[in-house]
């Protein structure tokens, strides 16, 4: 990519990104078509947005947090969620796809920052405090929607042992 001298930057972050990007959407899709074109939309909203967002301290976490919501996105409108999306969500065997579908429609279920909070701590693999940051948070406030964040998703995906592995 040549962006010439009007990038401001654009390059090195889309060259850094795009791997964490990609990790993200693929734990939410589960397809790495799907993953690319759901990191490749992520990064080309930054481009599209790039005046305001290469000011921003936390650049990165902003792209991940774009790029979750596209893949949670494509996943909702996709085949794998079709029949269950207005089903109580159950996830009863070890199928990653099933996994995959649970929680992407538990993902979509919670309010945006508990969202954003386990987006960036356990899909992205961001550190507490760097969330707080990025999120313009206190760390005691992110631990608390964090903490919220997965007593939802737990009690939506039926089952403790889940989450954890779904996020891991």
């Amino acid at each position: 990519m040549n962006m010439g001298s009007s990038d401001d930057g654009f390059e090195a972050t889309y060259l850094a990104t795009l791997p964490m990007a990609f990790a993200v959407a693929y734990r939410i899709l589960g397809n790495v078509s799907d993953a690319e074109d759901a990191s490749a939309e992520g990064l080309a909203r930054a481009l599209a947005s790039w005046g305001r967002v290469s000011r921003l301290p936390y650049r990165d976490a902003w792209i991940l947090r774009v790029t979750a919501n596209v893949a949670i996105d494509r996943a909702r409108r996709g085949r794998h969620l079709g029949a269950i999306m207005n089903a109580p969500v159950a996830v009863e065997n070890d199928d990653d796809t099933a996994v995959r579908v649970a929680l992407v429609a538990a993902l979509r279920s919670l309010p945006r920052r508990q969202r954003d909070a386990i987006v960036l701590r356990y899909l992205a693999g961001f550190p507490e405090r760097d969330v707080a940051a990025c999120l313009h948070l206190s760390l005691n406030t992110v631990k608390t929607h964090t903490r919220r964040g997965l007593k939802t998703l737990r009690r939506l995906l039926r089952d403790d042992q889940e989450v954890p592995h779904a996020l891991s």
